[in-house]
């Protein structure tokens, strides 16, 4: 019983000790997770878990585009990702289309390994 507690604990820490930069970036890793939770729903014919987690997808998205500080030229080039993005994941949960979420994930992916980069070359 100790271990989940624990591991609770240690992921409460990361949080709360994580840059903005790897706050970004574990976002990014729960946008792409729930993506694959929602395609293996529709692969089983999942109906609530492929919605569950493509709404949590798209929460976080949300909050991605929420925080965008437009005094940055680059944040529109995110804005316009996340908002693209956000229409894609509607339409997959409205259809329960697993190639559109695939494509959603493959988007996110490339996101997340440039923030990465970005992440690596401010070091």
């Amino acid at each position: 019983m100790a271990l989940p507690k624990g591991f609770e604990q240690y992921n409460k820490n990361k949080v709360m000790t994580a840059s903005p930069a790897e706050l970004t970036l574990m976002l990014y890793e729960g946008a792409i997770k729930f993506c694959n939770i929602a395609i293996v729903g529709v692969e089983h014919h999942d109906l609530e878990k492929t919605h569950n987690n493509i709404v949590k997808a798209e929460n976080i998205i949300r909050y991605l585009r929420e925080t965008l500080d437009m005094k940055y030229e680059v944040a529109q080039d995110f804005e316009n990702i996340y908002v693209y993005l956000d229409r894609r994941l509607a339409e997959a949960n409205m259809k329960k289309d697993k190639e559109i979420l695939e494509e959603v994930c493959e988007h996110l992916r490339s996101v997340r390994d440039t923030w990465k980069e970005v992440m690596r070359q401010s070091r």
